[in-house]
């Protein structure tokens, strides 16, 4: 694994502890509403996080567009559906969206090397 992909994840968590530390009822039950709804359901755990990563694109959120490419690898979504996923986000939000695929490319060979 990459150290850019070691780094954030380990920002992530550093960060997501310190915000679940607080006592803020409301901020904790958006995190455990954000982890139920990619849990498998009508639609299997992939399926949502293609979804995921699709709105990411579209929102273009660096960020949430990493952590869906590595929960995408996870997931063990395919390169060509990957392909796909990239292709959908590009098409719904245009060529803004560029950038942020050439990153999510980038994240996506460190996972596969």
């Amino acid at each position: 694994m990459s150290k850019r992909i070691e780094e954030f994840r380990k920002e992530r968590e550093q960060l997501n502890g310190i915000i679940l530390t607080r006592e803020d009822i409301n901020i904790k039950r958006f995190f455990g509403i954000d982890d139920a709804v990619y849990r498998d359901g009508a639609l299997p755990a992939k399926t949502k996080e293609m979804l995921g990563l699709v709105a990411s694109l579209v929102l273009r959120c660096d960020d949430c567009i990493t952590y869906h490419v590595i929960k995408a690898k996870e997931n063990q979504v395919s390169d060509p559906e990957f392909d796909e996923v990239m292709s959908i986000g590009l098409v719904v939000g245009g060529s803004i969206t560029i950038p942020h695929i050439r990153r999510a490319y980038r994240t996506w060979k460190e996972l596969s090397e």
